[in-house]
């Protein structure tokens, strides 16, 4: 029974509605029995751990995948309905999915032909051109993105909100409900602002938007209602106002002690030894330290990182006895192989160790790879699956997996959590801090301050340079975010 508006009118008709649907592939069930509906005006926060099914259910709701039991209904503008992929579309259903999906090789505005089929014959590029750059201008105001740049130039940030644009942008079938699969989590806290804001306004208008995001925070404040999921169901639903942020943790389950949560400069002193890196533009790190590189996305971080990886890496011996190890943010570009397996992809690194007289041992390949698994507890009934069979947050655990295992010195983290659930920060926070105690080195770029914030020494990045070193109890948020435009200060 649909409850009514605050006016005392019938609520309107749901937008989507999923009836006791089931997904199942091979033997894994990927969702067993979920029922919910979306209207307009909602904006609903879909909450739970990897591979609790959060992935499957709104490929299901968008008519990407046909369920295996149950229905899915479509309301259209007429007021009849409709069903499968075609009815999705007509019904103004958008996604906008953490594995970027856009052509690189293409520019922006190329890009929106892909997904709007009513962009052809003559004039289509003018079109394209204006419906992107208004979609972009409304949503991140102050951008620097030109329809016409090729996608490939851009920042992963960049990329990010080119994606989001394209979810909101005009079209023949208006955006109706627009699906956020981790929106946020490339960019940095001022875009993300602008983007929730924007949210606000879409489903005051009348939209409805399901937020998909491992930042609680994010959740509370734009969502109108959450859903938890967890092992392919919907246990929890209520208006958001019924939860709190540890209720919330509670509700999906807890994947990881309570110790974990401890700040990362835990007896800092205790554990850095002398210095190991010094590069030409100032930045250093020392044995068993932490360090956090923070400020703006696209500020010259990953660069920083890339430069110092790429010299300390390509020889024969460096590939025998590796001195630093790279955990990719965009794993889609850098990270997975993927046609490779789980397991080949957890163990590329290892190869030189796990091979004797050219052949790859392959009892002790799959040892490594089922020791990794329970560690980190990747999601797989088979470490022999597809790594596309792995939701993106599993993906990534695959890839800490593959760095931490290694006997490289030093690791290099290019924004490593980014679309990780709560549950598995806090065993990687811990994990690196026990890895940190014997020694190792990290040089940690994130997104998100409040990791920033557990490291011992952070260097803030703005237009390419180091504008500020922070230690101790310098590591906060007000002072990250000065550094951040400090530079841009003194230029005006």
């Amino acid at each position: 029974m649909k409850p009514d508006s605050p006016s005392g009118s019938p609520a309107p008709a749901p937008l989507v509605s999923l009836s006791d649907v089931r997904m199942q592939f091979g033997a894994v069930r990927a969702l067993d029995g979920v029922s919910l509906t979306i209207s307009p005006g909602e904006c609903v926060g879909l909450i739970g751990h990897n591979g609790a099914g959060k992935s499957t259910a709104v490929n299901v709701i968008n008519g990407g995948l046909t369920p295996t039991g149950g229905t899915v209904g479509y309301r259209l503008a007429d007021g009849s309905s409709a069903s499968g992929a075609a009815g999705a579309r007509a019904a103004g259903i958008r996604s906008v999915f953490q594995e970027l999906s856009l052509c690189p090789n293409l520019t922006v505005a190329e890009n929106l032909r892909i997904p709007q089929h009513d962009l052809k014959g003559w004039g289509w590029r003018r079109r394209a051109t204006r419906r992107i750059a208004q979609a972009l201008d409304q949503i991140f105001p102050g951008h620097r993105i030109e329809p016409g740049m090729v996608v490939g130039d851009l920042t992963l940030a960049e990329r990010q909100m080119v994606e989001i644009a394209t979810g909101f942008a005009e079209a023949s079938a208006p955006a109706k409900l627009v699906i956020l699969d981790e929106p946020t989590s490339s960019l940095d806290a001022s875009i993300a602002r602008q983007l929730l804001d924007h949210v606000r306004g879409f489903c005051a208008r009348g939209g409805a938007v399901i937020f998909i995001s491992h930042m609680l925070g994010e959740v509370f404040e734009v969502a109108t209602r959450i859903d938890v999921m967890k092992d392919g169901r919907i246990i929890d639903s209520r208006p958001t106002s019924g939860f709190t942020q540890q209720g919330l943790i509670d509700a999906m389950g807890h994947v990881a002690s309570q110790e974990a949560v401890t700040a990362v400069r835990e007896n800092a002193e205790e554990r850095i030894g002398e210095e190991v890196l010094a590069t030409s533009e100032g930045l250093s790190a020392r044995s068993g330290e932490i360090v956090g590189l923070a400020g703006l996305a696209g500020h010259g971080q990953a660069e920083a990182l890339s430069r110092f990886f790429m010299s300390r890496s390509g020889t024969m011996r460096q590939a025998s006895r590796p001195e630093v190890v790279f955990v990719a943010g965009d794993r889609g570009r850098d990270g997975v192989m993927p046609l490779w397996s789980i397991l080949k992809n957890l163990t590329l690194t290892h190869l030189p160790s796990l091979t004797q007289k050219s052949l790859v041992d392959s009892i002790a390949e799959k040892t490594l790879g089922a020791d990794w698994k329970a560690r980190i507890g990747i999601r797989t009934g088979d470490m022999n699956n597809p790594i596309l069979s792995l939701s993106g947050g599993n993906q990534q655990k695959v890839l800490f997996a593959r760095a931490l295992a290694s006997t490289a010195p030093i690791v290099v983290m290019d924004d490593p959590m980014r679309g990780v659930d709560v549950g598995t920060k806090r065993e990687a926070y811990e994990m690196i801090r026990r890895e940190a105690a014997s020694g190792r080195t990290f040089l940690w770029y994130s997104t998100e301050t409040e990791e920033v914030c557990q490291c011992d020494r952070v260097f803030v990045y703005r237009n390419g340079e180091i504008s500020a070193e922070l230690t101790g109890d310098q590591i906060n948020e007000e002072n990250i975010l000065a550094a951040s435009f400090e530079m841009q200060e003194h230029a005006a």
